[in-house]
């Protein structure tokens, strides 16, 4: 019993009779306090209204913030007049207003016509809030972040147009009895756009442009065949390697064969075009070279490789002569000096860093000094050399047989015919040598392949005894125009120093 008095006691004691007087005030009667004494202050009306009371506009604390003035941002802050407002009060105060089921279809016509008239709008069709007015103009320079998000404006990026490489070829063309030979030069376009490839013991000529196929030439012998072909830089003459020794040279207009020039002791797989003088490397290790004006066209001879000379290209400039060989030595050489008397001559450069037979040569056309080469099944690198200083600038592994190279000067990249075991073709960005794109179709080993004079295709011929017409660096219109209209700017100065 004693425990049961205990709690009534303290029930009693925590109960609240009665309310706090000493507590703080309430917010709302604080709130309605102050509204009273604004509206009994002397000095003012006491019939201002209680709705239009302020808040305090200064907090406690806190410095008062102005509405930058300045024009521009993302806000529409709209304006309202006086009628405006006006207005909105009369539809206001007449939806409470009962609904007068006598007023006639007259009544109302007469009624938008007196609005039409006071207003200049009927008033049934008034908005509460009407926002006038135009949102004005940023500043110059203001840049809004929402843009980012909510703007359909291209952007820049966006309407850059992506290049698009075609995986299968533009046109396949049938080789038969193509001699499926890793060290011969099967295939050359030249700069009138013909397509010169040669087939056991005959060269067959495409014309690309009206598509026309022509037998140029034919050997005497079933048991000889073609080596090496190479085109003049006019496009006029081809020049020919045979495995009897020697190398044809062939007026292509008339048909006609020029000379037929005997100096080597074994097949000419190499051919290669400097001016008036054609290079020809052979199975021997010997270079020569034949100036063709002269009855006596042997002029020099190179040896510095031990065995067959299987690759050969002359600079752009004309300054140096690259050639690869079986000893999977890469050599570069000077150019023969008008009147030398002397039948040697020793290499600028000589490079082992491959471990295989060195084939594929290429210049680059934008960099006269710049030389890619590349290796045999044993070492399937690509290796890029300056010339000047004698140093390799990039080696890449391919993983693959490389067995032709050429620079694309349109979109400035490298590309790559290759043997075992990918039997494909790959395009390389230069200098970096990224894969950009891989051309697959071959069904056996690729084993040469040549550039258009227009720089837009690339054509490879394989053992599966095909040429296909990769179309894979069209330019943009845009920039062809402006190449096009550079190149008869600088004809037309040709022509006048001519006269």
């Amino acid at each position: 019993m004693a425990q049961f008095g205990f709690e009534n006691d303290i029930h009693s004691i925590l109960k609240l009779d009665m309310p706090i007087t000493n507590a703080p005030m309430a917010r709302w009667q604080r709130k309605a306090s102050s509204s009273n004494t604004s509206a009994l202050t002397p000095g003012k009306s006491a019939n201002v209204s209680l709705s239009s009371s302020k808040t305090p506009s200064k907090t406690p604390g806190k410095s008062k913030k102005q509405t930058p003035s300045k024009m521009g941002g993302d806000r529409f802050i709209p304006t309202r007049n006086g009628k405006q407002m006006e207005v909105a009060s009369f539809l206001l105060t007449k939806e409470n207003e009962p609904v007068d089921t006598n007023n006639t279809a007259g009544a109302s016509e007469s009624q938008k016509a007196w609005s039409m008239t006071l207003n200049g709008y009927n008033i049934e069709d008034a908005k509460i809030l009407h926002l006038g007015g135009k949102p004005l103009n940023a500043p110059e320079g203001y840049q809004n972040n929402l843009k980012v998000l909510y703007s359909q404006v291209t952007t820049p990026a966006s309407t850059k147009k992506t290049r698009y490489i075609s995986s299968t070829p533009d046109r396949i063309l049938d080789a038969p009895q193509l001699r499926n030979d890793f060290y011969l030069n099967l295939l050359d376009w030249s700069s009138r756009n013909v397509l010169a490839v040669a087939l056991h013991n005959s060269v067959y000529l495409w014309d690309a442009t009206q598509g026309d196929i022509l037998l140029l030439m034919k050997l005497e012998s079933e048991e000889d065949y073609i080596c090496s072909l190479s085109w003049t830089k006019e496009g006029s003459y081809l020049a020919i390697g045979t495995s009897d020794c020697k190398v044809q040279l062939w007026d292509v207009e008339n048909q006609k064969r020029l000379r037929s020039m005997a100096s080597h002791t074994s097949r000419v797989g190499s051919l290669s075009w400097n001016d008036h003088v054609l290079s020809s490397g052979s199975r021997s290790g010997h270079i020569h070279h034949h100036d063709v004006r002269v009855a006596d066209h042997h002029i020099f001879t190179l040896t510095g490789h031990s065995q067959e000379v299987c690759g050969l290209k002359w600079s752009p400039d004309g300054r140096y002569l690259a050639s690869g060989g079986n000893d999977n030595l890469v050599c570069v050489w000077p150019r023969v000096q008008e009147g030398s008397g002397s039948n040697d001559s020793q290499s600028v450069r000589c490079w082992s860093e491959h471990q295989g037979a060195v084939k594929a040569l290429a210049w680059c056309p934008w960099q006269p000094n710049i030389l890619a080469s590349g290796g045999g099944t044993s070492d399937r690198h690509i290796r890029i050399w300056n010339v000047n200083s004698g140093s390799c600038i990039t080696s890449l592994d391919t993983q693959s047989q490389i067995s032709s190279l050429v620079f694309a000067p349109n979109y400035k990249e490298l590309v790559s015919a290759h043997g075992y075991a990918h039997n494909n073709v790959t395009i390389w960005k230069y200098p970096s040598l990224t894969r950009v794109a891989e051309l697959n179709g071959h069904e056996d080993r690729v084993l040469s392949l040549t550039l258009s004079p227009d720089g837009s295709t690339v054509a490879t011929v394989a053992g599966d005894e095909t040429i296909r017409l990769w179309k894979s660096f069209e330019v943009d219109p845009v920039q062809k125009k402006a190449k096009e209209r550079v190149a008869k700017s600088s004809s037309s100065a040709i022509h006048q120093s001519i006269r």
